[in-house]
């Protein structure tokens, strides 16, 4: 094995053509670690506990959606048969749920999909993940906000009862309708997660054991009205599959967005006491409850009133209203308050970190990660990204916007998946180290003959994203010359180099066979002849790649890449492979009008890369050398600076 760093001019080094052209885009960092934290930035403050982790995830998962959707998809998708929906939607969330649990466990750092994104596929596929997210959080924790005025208007007789400077005015001539009360509880829960992660999450605790008694309330008090009438909800002509199989997967589909929410929890990655026990059990005991509940809650609904009754804007309250329980709406809209609450609360928690962990990595502005050194949260990404979501807030009817925040959690479930398989079979085998580490590098390329050669990620032929290294011994007999290394080394460095050609090649066809046959799938548009022929096509590519994968070995590098003894995903690469499947197929059915208005964000988002990211990355002028050398070169650096 070579170092791999380029000699140039009077014995300095480069990072070669990584920053030019389109090599930019695949290069990757490092996992953090002890050496990068001592080269860098505060950390966020070690309290989150796996109960925490739990709150934070129901809480940000457990919006008003099931007070609304159960109401709309029974009665025009599902029917009787919607706990069966719930419950393929929670199986579908839960493939993404066990690829975020490996990769939170290996890299448990702020920055959630991103930072996974930016560590095995590369910068510009991180920087499309991270601006995703970024409009994800704003748009959605906006319309969370403005969801919460009219709700919180049932406890005062209706919204003209509402206090002057609370209630929602219309500005003449411009035909903006302000919510005042959506900016004040923005601005609230920014305040409260300025204080500290630890008395955040304290109060996320609360208001979603508030959610939770609620929606246990339902389950229980309508479960007793169920058994009282007789269950008169399902005693119909139709049977239990009213709309057929093909309803209830349509209606998996739509409270699949009920789910989306448990992935904050890895973005608080940093923040957490044991980061290898509590992120999987934090995400896997807040999906399970949520999906638990989602369930119960559709089966007593569905129960007691009968599908096609149901009210499609208030389901809930409306049920118990039929039999003449009255007060109960008073609980129930408790419960949709601080959903939505908590929903809020849920939505501006990641994206500070998010902006945070971008800017660590110069790809925003440093003003983005600076962190408070009294409650070591990055209070300016807070402040900043509170006030914005309070104005948008105030100002905008988000609504017509919602789908754009589908977008950026599709893509990131998409790209978690891809990265896992990328992280099984071709981990990345180089670190990126920064320019300072000139002579230590110096000093250990001289006691490997001097064989040091530039990384040229323009020249790169691996599609995974690694800079794939030409002259590396592609020939059996490039290593002879070397006393140190034994030709059966050679060869098995030459197959172990093969091997990560296929799974490379093997991933990328993977991803372009699933890419064809969603886009076949959900083209109604076209002839019949031409989208099966293009889903056979696609299916083919996608059933050979997942085949080759499965036949060759994963790599060994797997099991000492980033932070080891934590959670696996299992069954890859079935379960990853149906997780890209799944939310490539979801992404392209959201329709051409949500695409349009998410082009422009991410076209805003190229123009920032280009111009600021791109040459600001603390990428820029790394040095890639083997994985294998890295604690060597750290280790002789602080020997230098110790002497």
């Amino acid at each position: 094995m070579s170092m791999v760093v380029d000699r140039k001019n009077n014995g300095g080094y480069s990072a070669g053509n990584c920053s030019r052209g389109f090599g930019c885009l695949i290069r990757r960092k490092q996992v953090d670690s002890a050496h990068v934290r001592r080269e860098g930035h505060t950390q966020l403050a070690r309290k989150l506990s796996a109960f925490d982790l739990i709150a934070i995830g129901a809480g940000a998962t457990i919006g008003a959606g099931v007070y609304i959707l159960v109401g709309t998809v029974a009665r025009e998708h599902s029917g009787p048969a919607l706990t069966i929906s719930f419950l393929i939607a929670g199986l579908a969330a839960g493939l993404s749920a066990f690829c975020y649990a490996e990769l939170a466990c290996r890299c448990p750092s702020a920055g959630s999909a991103y930072h996974y994104t930016y560590i095995c596929v590369g910068e510009g596929f991180a920087w499309l993940v991270g601006w995703a997210l970024i409009l994800e959080y704003t748009i959605g924790g906006s319309a969370v906000a403005r969801g919460i005025t009219p709700n919180l208007a049932l406890f005062f007789g209706g919204e003209d009862k509402l206090p002057a400077f609370l209630a929602r005015h219309s500005i003449p001539g411009l035909g903006i309708v302000v919510d005042p009360c959506a900016a004040v509880l923005v601005l609230i829960v920014t305040a409260l997660l300025c204080i500290g992660i630890k008395e955040s999450s304290l109060a996320q605790t609360i208001v979603t054991t508030i959610n939770v008694g609620a929606l246990l309330f339902i389950i229980i008090a309508g479960g007793y009205l169920g058994f009282k009438t007789g269950w008169v909800g399902y005693e119909l002509p139709n049977g239990y599959f009213t709309f057929g199989v093909n309803g209830v997967f349509s209606g998996s589909a739509i409270v699949f967005f009920s789910y989306i929410g448990f992935d904050s929890v890895t973005s608080t990655a940093e923040e957490v006491k044991n980061p290898q026990r509590d992120l999987p059990l934090g995400i896997a005991l807040a999906l399970s409850l949520c999906c638990i509940l989602y369930m119960l809650v559709s089966a007593v609904i569905v129960g007691i009133v009968p599908y096609y009754d149901l009210n499609p804007d208030t389901p809930i309250s409306s049920a118990f209203a039929s039999y003449g329980v009255q007060w109960a709406v008073y609980i129930i809209t408790t419960g949709a308050v601080t959903a939505l609450f908590a929903s809020l609360l849920g939505s501006i928690l990641p994206q500070p970190r998010i902006l945070m962990a971008m800017a660590r990595d110069g790809l925003l502005p440093s003003f983005f990660s600076d962190i408070s050194e009294r409650t070591q949260i990055p209070l300016k990404s807070t402040l900043t990204t509170g006030i914005f979501a309070a104005a948008l807030a105030f100002f905008m009817d988000v609504s017509q916007l919602v789908g754009m925040v589908s977008v950026g959690t599709l893509l990131a479930f998409t790209t978690v998946a891809v990265s896992v398989l990328i992280l099984r079979y071709v981990p990345p085998d180089e670190v990126p180290l920064p320019s300072s580490l000139h002579e230590s590098i110096d000093s250990m390329s001289s006691r490997f003959s001097g064989d040091i050669q530039e990384v040229d990620c323009d020249n790169v032929k691996n599609p995974a994203g690694s800079c794939h290294r030409n002259n590396l011994h592609d020939q059996g007999d490039a290593l002879v010359g070397y006393p140190l290394i034994e030709k059966g080394v050679a060869q098995d460095e030459q197959k172990q180099q093969k091997r990560r050609k296929i799974a490379a090649w093997a991933i990328a066809l993977l991803c372009i066979g699933i890419l064809i046959l969603s886009s076949a799938a959900s083209a109604e548009y076209l002839p019949s002849i031409l989208r099966f022929t293009l889903c056979g096509a696609g299916g083919v590519v996608l059933l050979c790649n997942l085949l080759v994968l499965a036949f060759i070995d994963e790599d060994d590098a797997r099991h000492s890449f980033g932070y080891t003894g934590g959670f696996a995903c299992p069954f890859v690469p079935f379960l990853p492979a149906a997780c890209i499947l799944i939310n490539t197929y979801l992404l392209i059915d959201l329709g051409a009008a949500t695409w349009i208005r998410v082009s422009v964000w991410l076209l805003m988002g190229a123009l920032v890369y280009i111009f600021y990211g791109r040459s600001h990355s603390s990428l820029l002028k790394a040095i890639y050398v083997p994985s294998a050398y890295a604690k060597e070169i750290y280790r002789t650096s602080a020997a230098a600076n110790l002497a």
